[in-house]
């Protein structure tokens, strides 16, 4: 349960809205955002689903059109999908809705399961887009941090106040030596002296 509350601190800090959907808790969140990072990656909701493992492969012999779950894609999103997924059908939810009138149509479960998954997926990737610009428009609205950053801290990332200096990062004492080289008008005079 702590754990459980620590990730939904994290999720709801980063501004994301992602737990707003059925099916969609903390770890489910927690997870989408860890491994999508940034969904301007994916150029649409579809390479979104191709990416997820929820795009449909076509499965289709003869007279008989079918589609099948993709074996493709990231096995971790799809997992999280796919708890989605039966959460929305075991509860009162638009997902629910939707499954029943596939089965009634005559799809097997995984296919009514699948056309579910896709449209979980979709709602992800829009509501991602969505808390991406959520976070634009407060960075526009000058709630950046220093240096311009949104989420950016004051504090130190370093381990403690007064990290450790090795030898080679300790100040010389005394005054540093000349190094640099004669000008060439300098250099100049001193020849015509001697010669």
């Amino acid at each position: 349960m702590k754990a459980t509350a620590e990730l939904k601190a994290i999720v709801l800090a980063r501004g994301s809205h992602l737990m707003d959907l059925h099916g969609a808790g903390p770890v489910v969140a927690a997870r989408v955002s860890a491994d999508v990072g940034d969904v301007s990656r994916f150029a649409d909701r579809n390479r979104f689903a191709a990416w997820t493992g929820t795009a449909p492969l076509d499965a289709s012999s003869g007279e008989h059109s079918r589609h099948r779950l993709s074996r493709a894609g990231d096995w971790r999103m799809n997992n999280m999908i796919h708890i989605a997924a039966i959460s929305q059908i075991r509860l009162d939810t638009y997902g629910r809705a939707y499954y029943r009138p596939k089965r009634a149509e005559g799809k097997r479960p995984l296919e009514a399961i699948r056309c579910l998954k896709r449209r979980i997926s979709n709602a992800i990737y829009r509501q991602l887009l969505a808390d991406v610009a959520a976070t634009d428009a407060k960075v526009v609205e000058g709630d950046a941090g220093p240096g311009g950053h949104y989420g950016a801290s004051q504090l130190s990332s370093a381990a403690g106040s007064n990290p450790l200096t090795s030898a080679s990062d300790q100040p010389l004492l005394g005054p540093a030596s000349t190094t640099l080289r004669r000008t060439a008008t300098t250099r100049k005079t001193q020849l015509e002296a001697t010669g």
